[in-house]
């Protein structure tokens, strides 16, 4: 049986005056634990005994100050209080189940969202990016909203999951633009999807995970001042959660601690 172990961490950073950043690390039990039954088919229970979901979610504020801090605290509040809610759609894994899964992820986005805009003013306000994984057994579900990233780590190669959606990428895509232009106009920056923001485009997928296995949830303060080749080295090293997270907030401090730094380490035994 696949067994999760997570934790997370944020540090303000050097430059910035408040931490626009959140995280959130959480378990989903079951509702029914059978203690005596006379009933000879006991596995008829075996849905309810279920290894426990877990809940990762980072959330990186954009807006200001007082403004973003509220937009990721408004989103990553709705989100874990709307998966607590409807946390029995969670336990299923037949296809038709699934799919129904899939949608409610999108739902819970929605009303991120909603949340958030109603902090604005006549379309203007707040708003912030989410990534949010759901580790069910050995599946992970993978929601995704701006530029904060999910990374897969296996066998010592480390995979960005995600795709960053900013403008830069967005023109890097349609062949407007070379990263070179990006990264000079300053569009890498830019969000072209964000909750609360305009649009809000969700990406939604999935990947089994096996024993040895890490996922990597964080804010674009780590990946501005550690490369994808440090953090794989560190996660290689078959570090605890807690000692994976604690020295990449340090490499990103060491690095220039230009943002706020956040990071939510997983790993599958």
């Amino acid at each position: 049986m696949t067994t999760i172990a997570a934790f997370g961490l944020t540090d303000v950073g050097k430059v910035r005056e408040a931490n626009e950043d959140q995280f959130f690390v959480g378990t989903l039990h079951k509702a029914l634990e059978v203690e005596q039954t006379s009933l000879e088919a006991r596995e008829a229970f075996d849905h309810f005994t279920r290894t426990d979901a877990r809940v990762l979610l980072v959330a990186d504020g954009v807006g200001g100050v007082a403004g973003g801090r509220r937009a990721s605290q408004t989103a990553v509040h709705t989100l874990a209080t709307y998966i607590g809610q409807t946390a029995g759609c969670y336990y299923d894994f037949d296809v038709e189940q699934e799919d129904e899964f899939l949608s409610r992820l999108e739902r819970a986005l929605e009303r991120a969202h909603t949340a958030v805009r109603s902090l604005g003013h006549r379309g203007t306000g707040p708003a912030t990016t989410v990534t949010l994984a759901i580790v069910i057994g050995a599946r992970a579900y993978i929601a995704h909203v701006g530029d904060s990233r999910a990374y897969h780590f296996r066998g010592g190669r480390l995979r960005q999951f995600t795709r960053d959606q900013t403008m830069g990428d967005f023109l890097i895509g349609e062949g407007v633009l070379t990263d070179e232009q990006a990264r000079a106009g300053g569009l890498h920056n830019v969000l072209a999807s964000a909750i609360g923001g305009p649009e809000m485009s969700p990406t939604i997928g999935l990947l089994d995970l096996a024993a040895g296995d890490a996922l990597l949830l964080c804010s674009d303060g780590l990946t501005k001042h550690v490369s994808d080749e440090a953090i794989a080295a560190v996660l290689a090293a078959d570090n605890t959660p807690e000692q994976v997270c604690r020295t990449l907030v340090a490499a990103a401090l060491a690095g220039g601690g230009s943002d706020n730094v956040t990071v939510v380490v997983a790993r599958a035994r």
